[in-house]
């Protein structure tokens, strides 16, 4: 059985959840290991020449490089002939797709933006056109600031409008440097590869989709569909079809005022009791209280003594089975959500809910290794409400199911005594 593909967190910033976009600079000096992505990117490649795989084909990477990853789709940097040097920005892929086909396209011109990056997911732009992309991931680098050094953008009035703004303007050259470079932009072909499914089911999630459909589509067997998501992701096709709905769920919760049963109508629930219950599974908090926990907060506090950091890393490790959430958390030493994680960016570089499933993962570990309880119970002692969030989390964070774990583990320590 092949090793599980590692998903990219569902986050464009690890600081701030309601960011629409977050960008970062980045630098590898060798080939990656596959990845999922959750939310879309663009790269701009500044510096040094290899090869990407995006599902399934292989394309150049080179100086003037543009890069478009779209939600659910599988990369792998196979080749690096000379360092690469890049611009990334995550940005909320959903938002801008419609914000171009609502407010922006007064001629109801027909758009396809799927259909187009999807095909062509790397142009190659002059040394013109480099800058002009380059200008625009700078202007948003100021406006939001650089995620792993933890710099903040300069507050400037309209913020947000100017981010989209720029966003817009960026899928719009992406769009034209491609048409005007390519005679075949936008148009498939190449056969389909079988990493198409994830994609296919990330844009019909409002849908009620079904392995019969997706073996219609695919040309594929049922059960040889359902093998290759669980062997990809870890996850059952209708656990990945729970995980995506909520990633979905979860942005309409920042920037929407829609109901819960608008929103069940939307995401393909059953009713509201449906989406409340997946959803609280899966985040550990109920809908009102994460639309309420990560929405912008306008008042930024500081803290005034370093002590009072290592006293809420100290919390978070002392209270993880508790039922703790962002917002309970902050209120409880008096910050923001957004300052919360701040420092625990400083403090141990991940934010709340990494943290906090971190260290009950390794609580988890050390109860797999020294107890006989099962992954329910386990689950269930530190902090979880079912043995599936352990298991997603797990999965995250090791690669391997708990049961996996277990049996690894324990044949490793069999086998080499210490």
């Amino acid at each position: 059985m092949p090793d599980i593909v590692r998903m990219q967190p569902l986050v464009r910033s690890r600081l701030d959840r309601s960011k629409f976009c977050s960008f970062d600079v980045e630098a590898i000096d060798g080939s990656t290991q596959p990845l999922i992505h959750q939310e879309a990117r663009f790269l701009l490649i500044n510096k040094g020449e290899g090869s990407i795989v995006i599902q399934g084909v292989r394309y150049a990477l080179r100086p003037g490089a543009f890069v478009a990853i779209l939600p659910w789709e599988i990369t792998e940097v196979t080749e690096v002939l000379s360092p690469l040097q890049y611009y990334l920005l995550i940005y909320h892929f959903d938002g801008v797709n419609r914000l171009i086909k609502s407010f922006y396209n007064a001629d109801n011109e027909p758009i396809d933006i799927i259909r187009m990056l999807t095909n062509s997911p790397v142009v190659y732009c002059d040394k013109y056109q480099t800058e002009r992309v380059r200008e625009c991931f700078l202007t948003l680098r100021d406006e939001v600031g650089v995620e792993s050094t933890l710099t903040e953008g300069e507050a400037q009035p309209l913020s947000s409008v100017h981010v989209m703004n720029q966003l817009v303007e960026l899928m719009v050259l992406y769009m034209r440097i491609g048409k005007n470079t390519s005679p075949i932009f936008g148009k498939k072909h190449l056969p389909v590869d079988k990493s198409e499914i994830f994609r296919y089911i990330y844009t019909h999630l409002n849908e009620k989709l079904t392995l019969k459909t997706l073996s219609h589509l695919f040309y594929m067997s049922e059960s040889s569909i359902s093998l290759y998501i669980t062997q990809m992701t870890g996850l059952s096709f209708f656990d990945l079809l729970n995980e995506m709905r909520v990633g979905k769920t979860a942005n309409f919760l920042l920037y929407t005022d829609l109901t819960l049963e608008e929103l069940a109508e939307i995401m393909g629930y059953v009713d509201a009791s449906h989406i409340s219950k997946v959803f609280s599974a899966r985040i550990g908090m109920k809908m009102s209280e994460y639309r309420k926990t990560y929405q912008k907060v306008n008042e930024i506090c500081k803290f005034s003594e370093s002590r009072d950091a290592y006293a809420l890393v100290a919390f978070i490790y002392r209270h993880y089975a508790e039922e703790l959430s962002a917002q309970k958390v902050a209120e409880r030493f008096h910050i923001s959500s957004t300052e919360l994680n701040r420092t625990l960016m400083y403090q141990v570089e991940q934010n709340f809910e990494d943290f906090l499933n971190f260290v009950r993962v390794n609580r988890a570990c050390e109860l797999l290794l020294t107890t006989d309880r099962t992954v329910m119970e386990i689950a269930l002692e530190v902090g979880y409400h079912n043995s599936k969030t352990l298991t997603r989390n797990f999965l995250k964070q090791k690669v391997m199911t708990p049961g996996d774990f277990r049996k690894r583990i324990t044949l490793q320590q069999t086998k080499n005594p210490l």
